[in-house]
């Protein structure tokens, strides 16, 4: 499909969203539920992502609450990166507020300035950037054997790639969000905007599957055939490959078709209870785009154009993933989720 001169296809037995074939048999609750318990149990190293990366450019800084703990991320004077908790140790104020200047926090209640190493009680934390998307490490909430580095996912060379990271958060657990990514079965249904003809060829406890799957990623891949919609019948076809590499950590890497060694990644950070003691994620996924077309050169220069589409495109389908998991959550919480 790569040699083709344009990446499109027309549609030529298109049929309603109605007549489509039905998926729910495939989807097996017990599949998906197996998928998401050997996700559960790989090394997480106790590694969490914070944001995108270009967030912390200049005097950039990164602040969230994760599972109730509050982090602040920045580059020192040096430009390495740094980062902590989010409470300024002299009086509690959010540092989350507090502005950068050259490479050093300043309070912004009475002025403690923090450059990154332990001071006045305030002690740093891990912390990593990949290149795309910054993590912390907090051993106290994620509890298993630390790892130096988070696991990071196989991606396109930075140089030929075009990067989004599109960021929300819905009330759920991150097993809600890993769950509606290992269930690719939903795609041409739930989001027939975006996908049409949607296959899934391969998958854990079918007959390659059982061997491994077709894409050479493991027992646990899913490898799934499908278009994405661009107008009327013209569609690209692609083939997929989901796998789930840490407990809160879902990759679809696109192995044949337009964009082939392209990569998804979709991060869920648990952030703590709302006002009301209910769980919130966020859902941070990374788009990496790639391809040897010569015109995608055009297409990366372009990128500060480009990344807010991209964003959107994301954001419309998560604005229908955020519900599957948050009414996963919701059965689940109250004990009337099936099976």
């Amino acid at each position: 499909m790569n040699r083709r001169r344009l990446p499109l296809s027309l549609r030529r037995h298109a049929v309603s969203w109605e007549r489509q074939r039905p998926t729910w048999q495939e989807a097996r609750p017990g599949l998906i539920a197996g998928g998401l318990k050997r996700a559960q149990a790989r090394p997480s190293g106790n590694w969490y992502v914070l944001g995108a990366s270009h967030a912390l450019r200049g005097d950039g800084k990164l602040a969230r609450t994760v599972a109730g703990q509050e982090v602040v991320v920045w580059r020192g004077p040096d430009g390495r990166l740094v980062g902590g908790p989010g409470i300024c140790p002299h009086l509690g104020a959010p540092l989350r507020d507090s502005p950068v200047r050259c490479g050093t926090l300043v309070c912004h209640w009475h002025g403690l300035a923090l450059d990154g190493g332990p001071y006045a009680g305030w002690s740093p934390l891990p912390v990593h950037d990949d290149g795309v998307l910054v993590w912390v490490r907090l051993d106290a909430v994620g509890g298993e054997e630390p790892l130096d580095a988070p696991v990071v996912p196989r991606r396109p060379e930075p140089a030929r790639a075009l990067t989004a990271v599109y960021t929300g958060v819905g009330v759920c657990e991150p097993e809600d969000v890993v769950a509606n990514r290992l269930d690719p079965w939903h795609g041409a249904w739930f989001h027939p905007y975006s996908f049409v003809d949607l296959t899934v060829v391969d998958a854990p406890g079918g007959p390659a599957g059982a061997a491994g799957g077709s894409a050479g990623d493991g027992p646990d891949a899913l490898t799934v055939d499908v278009s994405f919609k661009v107008a009327g019948r013209l569609v690209v076809p692609v083939r997929a490959v989901f796998t789930a590499p840490e407990p809160r950590t879902v990759v679809m890497h696109i192995t044949e078709g337009e964009g082939a060694g392209s990569v998804v990644e979709t991060h869920a950070t648990p952030l703590g209870a709302d006002g009301a003691g209910r769980p919130r994620t966020a859902v941070v996924e990374a788009v990496v785009a790639a391809s040897h077309r010569p015109g995608f050169a055009a297409a990366r220069r372009a990128a500060p154009l480009l990344r807010p589409l991209v964003r959107a495109a994301a954001g419309r389908l998560w604005r229908d993933d955020l519900a599957y998991a948050e009414r996963r959550w919701q059965l689940r919480s109250t004990g009337r989720f099936p099976g």
